[in-house]
């Protein structure tokens, strides 16, 4: 198998487990158990995203894409600090509930928009 197929499938799957991880967490949030934090669920999400930054990364150097010449991974690159950003927000005790409503909404509507761009490179 190529360098290639083994980076995206890496990079697939490790975003895949980035939502999967978030919505877990928001709904442990909404159900009212905020102890989620003291286990190894508050540091797993970290791990992860870590290696599929790295994935991300490999993949530009085994393909052509580059940021800022292809329109779809810059939207996408922006749409990922903006969706770190809301699940910040979304995930952090201190905010209230309506601050985090919107920003968990906001967070998966950018995160959806990411997946749609990477699998559609409409542009």
């Amino acid at each position: 198998m190529s360098a290639y197929v083994i980076l995206k499938h890496l990079h697939m799957t490790t975003a895949y487990l980035t939502v999967i991880l978030l919505a877990l967490r928001l709904l442990l949030d909404v159900a009212g158990k905020p102890n989620w934090r003291q286990t190894p669920l508050r540091w797993i999400p970290h791990a992860n995203d870590t290696i599929l930054l790295l994935a991300a990364i490999s993949l530009l150097f085994v393909t052509p894409w580059m940021p800022f010449v292809h329109g779809w991974l810059t939207v996408k690159i922006l749409l990922l600090v903006g969706y770190v950003v809301a699940g910040v927000f979304a995930l952090k005790q201190t905010k209230s509930v309506p601050v985090r409503t919107v920003a968990a909404l906001l967070a998966l509507v950018q995160v959806m928009a990411i997946f749609h761009l990477a699998m559609a490179k409409p542009f």
